[in-house]
């Protein structure tokens, strides 16, 4: 137990409140539509760090969304801990699968549904709310400064710039971030490792037109019958990709570190239950743990073409269109993925059909150091707040800008997290417990301590 257990469960229902007014932002930055939600979200988390007591608070305009930044200098001659975070949200598609509307915030069953619940407004949010109690109980004892931007769902574009014109503004010794996950409550971890992303969309042309399928169909090549084949030839019937030299320079994990992931506890039965599959996929060599965290990827995340509409319309489409994603690992440069994908792509396809693809956003993979003193600080809060020592994990999931902090700015990164893989990220439905909301904020005010010891 720490010092600020009661003072969180004092203010839990003020804490919730604020989140719930946090998570009514539409701030969904792929879709130009929301441009003034997301804006006013901005203003919102403006308005918030100004609250709290943060100094120096500006909304800073960049190319694209701005990014909102606050700073508590105690003393120059301690830690400085720049916190970050984002503010823009996924899409809520499709609508219809939600049991309560993404932008009307609810708690039930002890969890709080609504887009960005997770993801990351409630999980900055913590981050604003030890700051918070650290500053009113005068127990603020190393520098923050804060950066909370809107763009990282589509691939934080403007990111870099920004830290490149700012860097004397976001001088400091470690960065925190809290968008990621515990394997549960009762095995606390902090994720050591991320895995990369490239990210494309692919466009397949036959006929200049949409044709009748009846006077054209078996001498007209189909763009998404040809799509099919060729994105399904992208891996084999044990999901090893086979893209040519896909795998060739990637960093294998040893045998030690294997042997210390497969400590974390994992239930294939509960796995297979929550998720309504009979079976799981991958690659045989590797556990369900290891393929999603160590091994890269490749999925489909969208596909569509022709006639989609209500009842039947014969066509043979002129177009089809996919959405590729593939995670990557440590040692492929994201650039080069898109490249050898982009190449083979284009080399698989038959002559009826012309070939687009173009790259989106991607990221390189990261691994964050275990010995820094923040990792140290950060393994000391959970002990503090949870009781036992956390696991030190690597996770699936991607946050490109972990590696260009540490390009750009020379500073490593602390993944302090608190969110559950059940939590729906992305998802219809996303959640956000309660007590690991109130909880985080608990454990970030033992962090905050701890780097200024």
């Amino acid at each position: 137990m720490s010092n600020y257990q009661s003072i969180v469960e004092k203010n839990k229902e003020t804490y919730l409140q604020e989140l719930i007014d946090l998570l009514k932002f539409p701030s969904i930055s792929a879709d130009p539509a929301y441009k003034v939600d997301v804006m006013s979200c901005a203003q919102f988390v403006s308005d918030k760090m100004n609250a709290l007591g943060l100094d120096k608070v500006e909304i800073i305009s960049t190319k694209g969304y701005p990014v909102v930044y606050g700073e508590k200098i105690i003393d120059p001659s301690k830690p400085t801990i720049l916190a970050y975070g984002h503010y823009d949200v996924q899409p809520a598609d499709p609508i219809e699968l939600w049991t309560s509307p993404p932008f009307e915030p609810v708690i039930k069953d002890g969890k709080i549904f609504a887009r960005g619940s997770a993801d990351d407004k409630g999980q900055f949010y913590m981050h604003f709310k030890a700051l918070e109690i650290l500053l009113s109980e005068n127990k603020l004892n190393c520098n923050v400064k804060c950066i909370i931007e809107g763009e990282e769902e589509i691939g934080s574009e403007h990111l870099e710039e920004f830290v490149n014109t700012y860097k004397d503004k976001l001088k400091a010794d470690c960065i925190v971030i809290s968008d990621t996950s515990m394997i549960s409550n009762e095995h606390p971890s902090i994720t050591t490792g991320l895995r990369g992303l490239a990210y494309m969309e692919v466009e397949v042309t036959g006929p200049n037109r949409d044709l009748h399928s009846g006077v054209y169909g078996g001498a007209v090549g189909n763009p998404i019958n040809t799509l099919c084949k060729m994105i399904a030839s992208l891996q084999d019937e044990n999901g090893t990709i086979t893209i040519p030299h896909f795998y060739d320079k990637i960093l294998e994990v040893s045998a030690e570190e294997r042997a210390a992931m497969s400590k974390a506890p994992f239930d294939m039965t509960e796995y297979k239950k929550h998720l309504d599959i009979d079976e799981v996929f991958g690659e045989k060599e590797y556990s369900v743990l290891e393929r999603v965290s160590i091994r890269p990827t490749l999925d489909v995340n969208g596909i569509w073409g022709g006639y989609i509409g209500e009842g039947a319309k014969t066509v043979l489409p002129s177009k089809a269109f996919a959405k590729i994603s593939m995670r990557l690992v440590p040692n492929q440069d994201y650039n080069e993925i898109s490249k050898l994908f982009e190449a083979h792509f284009k080399s698989i396809a038959p002559k009826y059909v012309k070939v687009k693809v173009t790259p989106h956003h991607g990221g390189e993979p990261a691994v964050t150091p275990t010995e820094s003193n923040a990792y140290k600080a950060a393994e000391k809060a959970v002990e503090i707040t949870y009781g036992k020592t956390p696991i030190p994990l690597r996770t699936g999931g991607s946050i490109p800008i972990v590696t260009m902090f540490k390009r750009v700015l020379g500073i490593d990164t602390v993944l302090l997290g608190f969110g559950l893989d059940t939590d729906a990220i992305h998802s219809p439905n996303e959640h956000y417990h309660v007590w690991n909301y109130l909880k985080g904020i608990e454990t970030l005010c033992c962090f905050y301590e701890e780097m200024g010891r």
